[in-house]
């Protein structure tokens, strides 16, 4: 592909600030819009099943609006049918209306000719029928989820409800105790949404131009993995997807902005708070990297003889920039920081101010903070801690 010539030239500064405020991190939010209105905003907020002070979809909106509910949360996303959970950067929460624009992702999993998982016969029809009398249920109320405890050994209906969600024919209503539970996709998707009918083009391009949005600028790369695009499916479209190229100082690649937030300078108030690993500002490590100059690696999924800053660092976000990490942990109504790292002294307020308010949303009353990196800090920071909680 051949790039355009870029229509302007960012600083390296300017780049993170366009970054920043597209991931809600940089003026004032729209407290109004809430939940919904962050989701909407993202275009994308991953799951997972790592739960230390909260969930990750939990803690993306808690970090750009603080402590917004938890209930609260829950009810943004799942009730009336304002989202869907689907596969995009990973198992994701996605607003209701882009259902349209995932349908050649429908498509490629209907065409799919290989799986891991056997589907023995009958058992989709069967899954489909009683979602139809029974739903909305989960897989265990349609029959059991696994055959033995192993975790990718599922069952013959665990593998068809689970088909027949990438195929589009089932959607996930809302997650309980983390089980999906599934419903037909006729009666939970608006009848108004509920097509196949944008071919693979429409719905790259749709998807390129929200990536860049809530992005701000990227790379190829930074575009494509946003929602787990091939690099020749962003070329194919780019050029028609309303972004502009631009360049920007240090980064080694051609990039592609967002051209209403290249109309208006980012400015305003600056988020102070812990980030989950998942969290769509950091989730693509070269990307954290070349923005922010700061290397980040989940260890949960390494030996703990191996870890480096704790089983779930959260990177600590103050003033534009990623100033330290925290390794957290909940004792009753104690938040303890088991591990923390500091970016120098400076860092102190900011990693206390954080710690304070995480511990106010999920209840806790005191913070312990067991390690840090340079042991003199310890007590400063503990001492802060103590100041802001009173």
């Amino acid at each position: 592909m051949t790039t355009p010539r870029p229509t302007a030239e960012l600083s390296a500064d300017e780049a993170r600030r366009l970054a920043l405020r597209a991931q809600g991190f940089l003026g004032a939010p729209d407290r109004r819009s809430g939940v919904r209105g962050i989701l909407r905003h993202l275009g994308a907020i991953q799951l997972d099943t790592i739960s230390v002070l909260a969930r990750s979809h939990e803690l993306v909106p808690y970090a750009r609006l603080g402590a917004v509910g938890r209930k609260t949360v829950e009810n943004a996303y799942w009730k009336d049918t304002h989202a869907f959970e689907y596969w995009s950067h990973a198992a994701c929460i996605l607003p209701i209306e882009e259902w349209p624009h995932f349908a050649f992702r429908r498509r490629a999993y209907r065409n799919r000719p290989h799986w891991n998982h056997e589907l023995p016969d009958g058992v989709y029809d069967q899954v489909i029928k009683q979602l139809r009398s029974e739903g909305p249920l989960t897989a265990t109320e349609l029959g059991g989820a696994k055959k033995t405890s192993d975790w990718w050994d599922w069952s013959g209906t665990k593998v068809a409800v689970e088909r027949a969600l990438m195929y589009g024919e089932v959607v996930c209503v809302e997650r309980r105790g983390w089980k999906r539970l599934y419903d037909l996709a006729e009666r939970a998707v608006p009848a108004s949404l509920l097509h196949d009918e944008l071919d693979d083009t429409e719905c790259l391009r749709r998807l390129v131009r929200l990536a860049g949005q809530s992005l701000g600028v990227g790379t190829r790369a930074d575009i494509a993995d946003y929602h787990r695009l091939k690099g020749e499916q962003v070329d194919a479209v780019i050029a028609d997807s309303g972004l502009v190229p631009v360049t920007v100082e240090g980064w080694s690649k051609p990039a592609w902005a967002d051209p209403a937030a290249l109309e208006t300078p980012p400015r305003g108030r600056h988020r102070t708070t812990l980030l989950s690993p998942f969290d769509s500002l950091i989730w693509e490590r070269a990307r954290t990297e070349r923005i922010f100059g700061f290397t980040h690696r989940l260890e949960a999924y390494v030996p703990k003889q191996k870890r480096v800053y704790g089983y779930f660092a959260m990177p600590v976000l103050a003033g534009g920039r990623l100033v330290g990490r925290v390794d957290p942990a909940r004792e009753g109504g104690t938040l303890v920081a088991r591990q923390v790292t500091l970016d120098g002294p400076k860092a102190v307020p900011a990693v206390a101010q954080a710690l304070a308010e995480a511990a106010t949303w999920v209840d806790c009353t005191d913070v312990r903070v067991e390690r840090v990196d340079t042991p003199a800090l310890r007590e400063p920071l503990a001492k802060e801690i103590a100041r802001i909680l009173g």
